[in-house]
Formats: structure tokens, sequence, C-alpha cells
């Protein structure tokens, strides 16, 4: 499929932000660092038989009794790592929330297809080895950002007694999908597909707005004020087509806050989507 400039310009954050590996990127790894290296941690542990499919946990005191939040990193599925969002787990932690932060492997080694697949299949391990991470199998919650947030939204409709037995139909308890993708035909016009290789059947198959979440667990969909227009209009569209008075989906702009910049918020104790984060997950 022919590529479209425009349409690339709105999907390409990375061309936004020309100071991402001279500035962001170090400041992420920075204190991601320190933080794994002050808290209580345990990192790598194997979920998977992928060569990416490990996850660390960082536990809340009193972990057994609190809200689990597993995050999905960005990266369109082709980039990124868990290791640079160890940050993200700090202010949560503190406040009563286990955060596990999860790897996959990456296209173009794997398809999309089976990126989504493994993520649901994260959770189930999750849920089924809880006890013993010393974690509430019956207080998970998900979160990620850009591709996480659309694994987020695919992992928000699974249909759990399908893809495992045993598994409950509300293993997921609620959701926070961050700058997401929920439409992705978009995507197959710009050089993002280029390791994805996705076709028109794999992108509606893969569409968030095309599989419906769970019918009562709530979501907070979240999208940076200074993002482009398409990630607010995907954001929008997967909001409203979902959003019931039994299914609470709130759609929160974060004022300012870029693609990346919207990470910073969620890890500033005092912002305001902070606290919806913290309300969303139960603490």
């Amino acid at each position: 499929m022919k590529q479209d400039a425009d349409i690339e310009a709105q999907y390409n954050a990375l061309a936004g932000r020309p100071d991402y590996g001279l500035a962001v990127l170090p400041d992420w790894t920075r204190r991601s660092a320190a933080y794994r290296a002050a808290a209580p941690c345990s990192l790598d542990v194997v979920y998977g038989p992928g060569p990416r499919e490990r996850l660390d946990v960082f536990p809340a005191a009193d972990a057994s009794r609190r809200p689990t939040l597993v995050y999905f990193h960005g990266g369109y599925w082709q980039r990124g790592d868990k290791s640079l969002y160890s940050f993200i787990a700090e202010p949560f932690v503190k406040n009563g929330v286990s955060v596990v932060i999860v790897n996959y492997d990456l296209c173009p080694a794997v398809s999309l297809s089976h990126i989504t697949a493994r993520a649901r299949g994260a959770l189930a391990w999750i849920w089924r080895h809880a006890g013993r991470l010393g974690l509430s199998a019956g207080q998970l919650f998900v979160m990620g950002h850009s591709a996480g947030g659309h694994l987020a939204a695919m992992i928000m409709a699974a249909d759990w007694p399908a893809i495992g037995s045993g598994l409950p139909q509300d293993l997921v308890k609620g959701g926070i999908p961050i700058s997401g993708v929920y439409e992705l035909a978009p995507l197959r016009r710009t050089s993002i597909n280029d390791a994805l290789q996705m076709d028109g059947t794999e992108a509606r198959e893969l569409s968030p707005v095309n599989h419906p979440p769970h019918p009562l667990a709530p979501q907070l969909v979240v999208c940076g004020g200074a993002e482009s227009a398409e990630f607010h209009r995907q954001a929008d569209l997967y909001s409203r087509r979902y959003a019931t008075s039994e299914r609470p989906i709130e759609r929160h702009t974060v004022p300012g806050c870029d693609h990346f910049d919207i990470l910073n918020e969620l890890a500033r104790e005092s912002s305001a989507f902070f606290g919806k984060a913290l309300r969303l997950a139960g603490a």
C-alpha cells in the first residue's frame, strides 16, 4: 500500500521529538535504573518461550491483598524494552498498587497477531502464578502506552474462558490505554507497517474498535493534549463506541503533554492523571 505523507506525520511521534534519543530516553533510563536499584523487585521473570517473554515485578507492601497494574510498553510493536519504564512503577507502589512491566517479542521477528495473543497469554500467566509472585490474582488491571495501549485494549476484549481452562471472564478488572491506536488501518499507509506487514484482514481483526471490551470493566482512555489529531480521533472513537452506563469509560486528555511527556505526567504523584489511574486501579 502506498504511503501517505500526511498520515505518516500524524502517527510518527518520534519525528516530533528530535530530543528523544538525547534527553527523553536517557532520562527514563536513569530514573528506571535508580528505582530498580532501590526497590524490592523480581526482574526478568519468564512467562513464555519467546526470547523476550520476560516481566519485571514491583510489589507493593502487602501485595497479596493489593491491586496489580500490568504495563505494556510502546514502540509500535517493533522496538522498546521494559527496562525503560521501571520509573512508572514507583508512585503506584508507593500508593499500594503493585506493578508488573511486560516485555514481548517484536516485529518483524513475529507478527502483530502473535504479539497480541502472547500479551493476553502474559495476563493469563500472571493470573495463574500470582501466588508465586506474591500478588493478588483477583485484582489485575492492565495499562499500556502507544502500541501498549493497543495491547491493553485488546486484552480488555479477551474471552478468557476460551483462551484457557479455568480462566475467569472477569480476569482483568479494568484498563488504562494511553495514546493507543484502536483502528489499525491508517498505519498501513505509513512506514510503521514496513516491519508490521499488516494486510487489510489483519488490520481489521486486530483493531480494538472491532472488539467490544468486557461489559462491566471500567476504563480510562488517555491522550496528551499536544498529541496529533489522529491520536485524539482514535481515543475518541474507541471511547464513544464502547462506553455504556454499565461499562464506564472515561476519556481523559492530559493538558500540554505530547506522546512521550504523557508518561512523565503519569509518574508524577501529584498529577490529575496519576490520581485517576490510581482510583481506577482501586487503590
